[in-house]
């Protein structure tokens, strides 16, 4: 006989949605720029109705079909994208630096410096994701 205790079962935790995952990671973000951060993320899921959020890679991170780009804030002095999907190097633009094979990077320095290049990342966003699907 099986031996009976007091013990209610264990819930299971509750799993986030990848929203509420990237807007709990946002509320404990510390960064200098986090002002910056969180308009670049607007423009990013705003470019294209298909752009989701998650967090990958420790960080806000951005799909379609495939994993397009991420932020990494190692960086306390500059907004950092990693765009990392292959289809990225198809895509001619000043503001897309680095030779990588399969990558490129794309830095802000401050709210103006985000404000200038808002047009072009919308443009670079919606090449993207029709490359990718």
């Amino acid at each position: 006989m099986a031996k009976k205790t007091d013990q209610e079962p264990k819930a299971k935790p509750v799993k986030l949605s990848d929203a509420a995952q990237v807007e709990a990671y946002m509320e404990q973000l510390e960064h200098p720029l986090k002002a910056e951060i969180e308009v670049v993320r607007n423009i990013i899921k705003n470019a294209d109705p298909e752009i989701k959020e998650r967090i990958k890679w420790n960080a806000p991170s951005y799909y379609t079909s495939a994993d397009l780009l991420t932020f990494n804030h190692r960086l306390q002095t500059k907004v950092h994208l990693i765009f990392h999907h292959i289809a990225i190097v198809q895509i001619k633009s000043a503001l897309l630096e680095g030779d990588y094979k399969d990558r490129r990077m794309m830095y802000f320095t401050d709210m103006a410096d985000v404000e200038a290049k808002k047009g072009d990342l919308e443009e670079i966003l919606k090449t993207y994701t029709k490359l990718v699907g």
